[in-house]
């Protein structure tokens, strides 16, 4: 099996990220999706997607109807996508994917936390060569459906050969290029597959072992950095527990 689809199983994760899942948080995400492509989802990929990982996320269809409406305001703030890499505590590797409005105070935030913990900010791009960048596609399991072929299909895309099964959901899990993120989704639709999750995400290529006392002071950053609603997702390199010798 792939590395991408061991380290998920080990992690016991629907993603790699530990995703802090807000309203407030896929909000940001549904105004980002409206302002580049407009309000309607069927003439809106980005916003189909975000619609898709709402509903996963159970969030109300009130909430996201709000979201886009509110989105469609000439008082709407931009929002921009920052990400800031670093080192937290005994060397572990932490990569903060943000949405702002204001990214000094942003990166006032995630700098206290780095500082708190003893951990050292880095520059955008410095740890770019430890994550793999990955478009994830989640998508409902057709009847006789043959996933050799399908992988065929989409192999033009950089789609892997490995992918996630989930039986009790019925539900199949695929891993691309991020630049073929918009060709991916339009070839899922037009075969008819209905498309429950659909993101990018950033997969570790050298995880770290930690002991029992350094995982708990990561996860306490990690729980810290999630706290500020500007944070959407942070990613580590810290081997995944169920996994660690």
């Amino acid at each position: 099996m792939g590395r991408a689809f061991e380290y998920r199983k080990a992690t016991k994760l629907k993603r790699w990220g530990h995703m802090a899942k807000t309203f407030t948080k896929i909000g940001k995400q549904i105004a980002i999706a409206v302002k580049a492509g407009g309000p309607e989802p069927e003439n809106n990929p980005a916003l189909r997607a975000c619609i898709a990982n709402a509903k996963r996320e159970n969030m109300p269809k009130d909430n996201i109807e709000r979201a886009i409406k509110n989105a469609m305001g000439k008082d709407q703030s931009d929002y921009k996508e920052v990400t800031y890499e670093g080192y937290g505590p005994h060397g572990v590797a932490i990569f903060v994917e943000t949405l702002t409005d204001n990214t000094t105070r942003t990166v006032g935030d995630v700098r206290s936390v780095f500082n708190k913990f003893s951990g050292n900010l880095g520059t955008q791009g410095s740890l770019s060569f430890l994550f793999d960048h990955k478009a994830v596609f989640t998508f409902k399991k057709k009847d006789g459906l043959d996933m050799d072929e399908m992988i065929l299909d989409l192999i033009d895309y950089g789609v892997e050969d490995e992918y996630d099964e989930d039986e009790e959901e019925n539900s199949i899990t695929i891993y691309g290029d991020p630049s073929s993120f918009s060709a991916i989704q339009k070839h899922l639709e037009e075969n008819g597959f209905e498309v429950t999750g659909a993101e990018f995400t950033r997969i570790p290529n050298d995880l770290k072992d930690v002991t029992p006392e350094q995982r708990e002071a990561i996860d306490k950053m990690v729980e810290k950095l999630e706290d500020f609603d500007d944070v959407q997702t942070v990613y580590t390199n810290m081997k995944p527990e169920e996994t660690a010798e």
